[in-house]
């Protein structure tokens, strides 16, 4: 039983529309667990997101069900998100590690009762992509999860036009869009796409910050060194926080914010980036 006064932990497929989950990335990819639990609570995120890669480490320590339970309901935190599959799957390109990595998210998902599943290209040709991306809807269906599709533009799902594509071809119930607002400024940069997406459809958001200029030339190195909390770089955060709620998407909202410097000092980085996302939502 609860303490008195005592916030119970969140169920990760009935939170609220706009409580923060602290992205698995915005912490180093294996960082400890406790630590990242314990920050998120500390900071008042109702869930975490976690990498497919560091959940079966845990499992290789033996750390993986009793002992994550116990840590998360002691903070009353959820696992609410699932990193990644890659490829569209097993029907896509992802190849052995995608159906290695579909495997534990299926085990992730019905032991703790995870909302959502992260999922990426490459896609490859449409008809194809669409049919991987059902079956991968399909196969997720049987374990409660929905799926959000991630543009990246440093592959060939470049955009939210070319994401909503697949996810409409597939035209799956539990299948989505995942709007990141860093691959939105960095990416096409076209609100109208954004406008467009209908709110059933956005199933994921990912918030964080930068600056419009690259701070390295290659894409995907940028990326995972160098975002920023809200309000400490230059996107139009409030512009895409008003475009997703007058869509009527009623999610949680991931903030997944990758630093080189962020990861040096985790503490302040955290608490940094549920302040900064919390004004943008006041």
């Amino acid at each position: 039983m609860c303490d008195a006064g005592r916030v119970p932990q969140p169920n990760p497929r009935t939170l609220a529309a706009e409580e923060l989950i602290l992205s698995h990335f915005s912490l180093a990819p294996m960082h400890p667990i406790e630590e990242r639990v314990r920050l998120a609570a500390t900071n008042g995120f109702a869930g975490i997101g976690l990498y497919v890669g560091q959940y079966i480490e845990l499992e290789k320590q033996g750390l993986a069900d009793g002992y994550l339970q116990e840590l998360l309901a002691e903070n009353d935190v959820c696992l609410a998100e699932i990193e990644v599959v890659g490829g569209l799957g097993i029907d896509g390109s992802g190849g052995d590690k995608a159906a290695t990595f579909e495997a534990a998210a299926w085990r992730m998902a019905d032991r703790f009762g995870c909302r959502y599943l992260q999922v990426i290209g490459p896609a490859g040709e449409r008809t194809g992509a669409a049919k991987a991306f059902a079956a991968l809807c399909d196969r997720a269906a049987d374990h409660g999860l929905v799926l959000g599709l991630e543009f990246l533009p440093f592959n060939d799902i470049y955009s939210a036009a070319d994401a909503r594509r697949i996810v409409e071809d597939a035209d799956r119930p539990n299948g989505g869009v995942c709007v990141d607002i860093w691959h939105h400024e960095r990416g096409a940069r076209d609100m109208e796409m954004l406008h467009a997406l209908p709110g059933e459809l956005i199933t994921g958001v990912q918030m964080n910050d930068g600056p419009i200029v690259p701070e390295i030339d290659d894409y995907y190195t940028d990326c995972l060194a160098n975002r920023r909390a809200p309000g400490d770089g230059e996107f139009d955060i409030a512009g895409v926080v008003e475009v997703l709620r007058a869509s009527g998407c009623s999610i949680p909202w991931s903030i997944e914010a990758p630093s080189r410097s962020g990861w040096a000092e985790p503490t302040a980085h955290v608490a940094r980036l549920a302040a900064g996302m919390r004004k943008f939502l006041a």
